[in-house]
């Protein structure tokens, strides 16, 4: 399937994709962000694809593994 669009509403928190054969997808991020993350650096991480990346966003949550991403990327840093 092709997607035509690919971002993220503001509106209702979701990303939403558009195929060429006039179906859509809206993947709730509040809702995956409350399944796949366990603290505010794996929610930062998320947020940061959502943002700049809602392509990759998609794609990670539709057909990746989100937590085995978010352990290769996750920088844990303190705060002092």
């Amino acid at each position: 399937m092709k997607i035509l669009s690919c971002a993220f509403n503001m509106d209702t928190a979701c990303v939403e994709l558009k195929f060429a054969d006039s179906s859509t997808i809206s993947i709730d991020t509040i809702a995956v962000e409350n399944e796949v993350a366990s603290n505010m650096y794996e929610r930062s991480e998320l947020d940061y694809l959502i943002y700049n990346d809602p392509a990759a966003y998609a794609d990670l949550i539709l057909n990746g593994n989100p937590e085995a991403y978010l352990k290769i990327v996750t920088e844990y840093k303190p705060l002092d």
